[in-house]
């Protein structure tokens, strides 16, 4: 289902350096009586956020969920990508920690592969906490604390009408269409349209994917076809770079899909990226549709009949182009697209491109990163640019603290970044392990002071525990 807009959104939400015009006239309503205090209140059910409300959770704090969508998931369970990056620093050791080290164990073993795995999984994760779906954000009370704002309270509404008030000592922007921030002052971080057209005036967005289901596929055939193109250079040379399949995960064959010819310019079959589910199912990122904008539910449902009235083409392409594929099957559709970029918001500390390529490590890393920085492609730019692969980089707590807001983080794909560094620093794992942090910190920490608060002497602290106590290593 496509994201619901709140009684303050509009389908433009966010595209200019403040999105909330209606701020004075919220300001000069009498504040709402608040219904329950919290310590989180997150908005949006995104697994990067659900990390950090189960790690909160896990330290003793109140913590509620409250999903603008039908169902929880987001791109995880209802866009289904599930085809998982891994970042890895230069000598190819990955970097995954911490909770997503469980899911990349399982998935790499081949545990967790199909959907109802990872619903398992994800329901295990909110198990305890309060997820209310389908809700819709109505007022949000806002108080100004010299120059920084701060948000008292947020009321919403539920689906059966009843309508609610919550404060919280922090809220926390976890959708991927920025269904708080961009009711917030804040300024939003050029995106893609700053590097590949230059049209300031029209912001740009990363294209989407509507991930492809099969079954029916014969992966040792597809696996033995090309071993016998071997060496890599002759498989290249006839599928196109970055040309792999083992026996879990297949890459490249951008020779082959070049060749597909689409009548909508709105859509592109790139390159595949594959996962084998095992018994003959597969799923594949492969599939971009350009300029979707995930707050406004019109486009979103135009994409995905797009998206799934070009599936069965894509199927008979496969069958004569692709190993393996000769008699598989479409096996459904997911009810949603996999949302790569939108706006975003600046936070105390925006990470640049030079950061990673530097392997720059902050004071207050909260998390390790190290993916391509891969900015994927627009209507304009097809097919993306890459910038270069960095070694393990940090990234700071600030660059999830929202600019000039006392309590509003941010989770995910809302990262303060710039569109290049973006474009490595986006991939769940590394978000993931950063809202996982932050959890942590909240619950051990969050009482004694504020998040800004924390020094560089605390962090060599909490580093310590962090290392020592669970697993993650942020230096």
């Amino acid at each position: 289902m496509p994201p619901s807009i709140g009684a303050n959104e509009s389908a433009t939400a966010g595209t200019g350096t403040t999105s909330n015009p209606g701020a004075e006239e919220q300001a000069a309503k009498p504040a709402p009586t608040i219904d329950e205090q919290y310590d989180l209140v997150l908005i949006g059910s995104e697994i990067e956020g659900v990390l950090m409300a189960k790690a909160a959770h896990d330290e003793g704090q109140k913590v509620l969920i409250l999903d603008p969508r039908e169902k929880p998931g987001g791109q995880l369970l209802q866009g289904q990508m599930l085809v998982l990056d891994e970042p890895n620093n230069n000598k190819k050791i990955s970097l995954v920690q911490g909770e997503m080290k469980k899911l990349y164990n399982a998935y790499n073993g081949g545990e967790i592969r199909k959907e109802q795995d990872f619903m398992k999984y994800y329901d295990g994760l909110v198990e305890g906490i309060p997820l209310k779906s389908g809700i819709k954000l109505g007022h949000i009370q806002q108080d100004e604390q010299g120059s920084m704002h701060k948000i008292d309270s947020i009321t919403y509404t539920e689906q059966d009408g009843s309508q609610h008030t919550v404060g919280a000592r922090y809220f926390v922007e976890n959708t991927d269409y920025a269904a708080l921030t961009s009711q917030l002052d804040a300024k939003r971080i050029p995106g893609v349209e700053s590097i590949f057209s230059g049209h300031a005036s029209k912001p740009e967005y990363m294209a989407a994917t509507y991930m492809l289901r099969f079954k029916h596929v014969d992966w040792l055939a597809l696996h033995s076809a090309t071993l016998l193109d071997y060496p890599l250079t002759r498989l290249e040379a006839k599928y196109g770079t970055n040309t792999y399949v083992d026996y879990d995960f297949g890459t490249g064959f951008n020779k082959i899909t070049d060749k597909f010819q689409i009548a909508d310019s709105q859509l592109k079959l790139r390159g595949i990226n594959s996962t084998y589910q095992k018994d003959g199912e597969v799923i594949i990122n492969a599939l971009l549709i350009y300029d979707v904008d995930p707050s406004n539910p019109e486009s979103v449902q135009k994409a995905i009949a797009k998206g799934r009235a070009e599936a069965p083409r894509v199927l008979e392409f496969l069958r004569e182009n692709i190993p393996g594929y000769k008699h598989a099957e479409l096996n459904g559709f997911p009810d949603y697209l996999y949302i790569r970029d939108y706006n975003r918001y600046e936070t105390d500390y925006v990470l640049q491109a030079d950061d990673l390529m530097n392997s720059t490590m902050f004071w207050d890393n909260v998390s390790i990163g190290g993916y391509p920085l891969d900015v994927q492609g627009t209507r304009e730019v097809p097919t993306g640019k890459g910038y270069g692969k960095p070694d393990a980089y940090g990234i700071p707590l600030r660059s999830f603290e929202l600019k000039d807001y006392d309590n509003v983080l941010v989770a995910g794909k809302n990262i303060g970044a710039s569109i290049k560094a973006y474009g490595s620093a986006r991939i769940t794992p590394t978000t993931a392990l950063a809202a996982q942090t932050i959890g942590i910190i909240l619950g051990r920490e969050g009482k004694e002071k504020k998040l800004r608060d924390l020094t560089k002497e605390d962090f060599e602290h909490i580093h310590d525990y962090l290392r020592t106590e669970y697993r993650i290593s942020l230096k």
